[in-house]
């Protein structure tokens, strides 16, 4: 018999779901974790018996128990249908993700990522974990990129989802917020200024930076593309057309990050 938390976990795996509840689901040992160490509300979770088949799993149920997490032990075949990955790890959490706005992003002193219609919730996930390993002060995600509290982003994201300001924003909202902090957009472009050399002609390392990074086929919106002080490429080997909107990302944070 389907319980109330296995009804709101397949709830939480539909978008209108997660608008309407205002929460999200954390899959496997080690999102959980992080979800527990960045003392992430924890709402609820369905356990199998393969959480116990490892030393971490019996360690994080403990965790979850000593916390008054509440748990509901789930056979693993009605386990199997309730979890979104292939391979589960015994452990379905309901959390609720932080609510992040532009405004946590205010004091920081580098660089912020924009994401512009990054629709593929991997990518947008991966660019988070990105962004917190490199010291970014925050993720901007702009109208048509995937849901940041999509289960994928934030499975993608390894826990940064938990530690780094990331907000959705309209464009015209993120332009206006961004030119009241004095900070440069820069878009990634195809043909655009070579990378270093944008870094090096960087007005001293206060300067913060606004990163852009596009749609996966489209790129950068016209709207943002004319908003933006620079125009970045990452020049390629001969041959080669693109890389991987993830691994863009990453570059330019990197480049521009190191000099501070």
């Amino acid at each position: 018999m389907s319980s109330s938390l296995q009804t709101t976990i397949r709830d939480l795996h539909l978008k209108r779901g997660r608008e309407r509840r205002g929460l999200t689901l954390a899959e496997g040992v080690r999102l959980v974790e992080e979800a527990l160490a960045a003392a992430v509300p924890i709402r609820g979770a369905a356990v199998s018996p393969a959480l116990e088949g490892t030393p971490r799993g019996v360690a994080l149920k403990a965790a979850l128990e000593a916390a008054g997490v509440r748990l509901e032990e789930v056979a693993a075949p009605e386990f199997e249908r309730l979890a979104g990955t292939e391979h589960p790890q015994g452990i379905v959490a309901i959390i609720e993700p932080p609510r992040w706005s532009v405004r946590h992003m205010e004091a920081g002193t580098g660089a912020i990522l924009v994401l512009d219609a990054v629709q593929d919730p991997g990518n947008v996930g991966t660019m988070l974990r990105t962004a917190l390993a490199l010291g970014a002060d925050g993720v901007v995600a702009l109208t048509g990129t995937a849901e940041l509290a999509n289960p994928k982003v934030v499975r993608g994201s390894m826990g940064a989802l938990f530690r780094i300001p990331a907000a959705p924003a309209a464009p015209d909202e993120f332009l206006a917020w961004m030119a009241g902090q004095k900070m440069e957009l820069w878009v990634a472009a195809m043909g655009g200024e070579a990378l270093a050399d944008a870094v090096a002609a960087r007005v001293g390392p206060g300067q913060r930076v606004a990163i852009a990074v596009g749609n996966e086929g489209a790129g950068v919106s016209a709207g943002l593309g004319a908003a933006a002080a620079r125009r970045v490429g990452i020049p390629l080997a001969p041959g080669a057309e693109s890389l991987n909107v993830s691994v863009a990302a990453g570059i330019l944070l990197y480049e521009v990050l190191r000099e501070r």
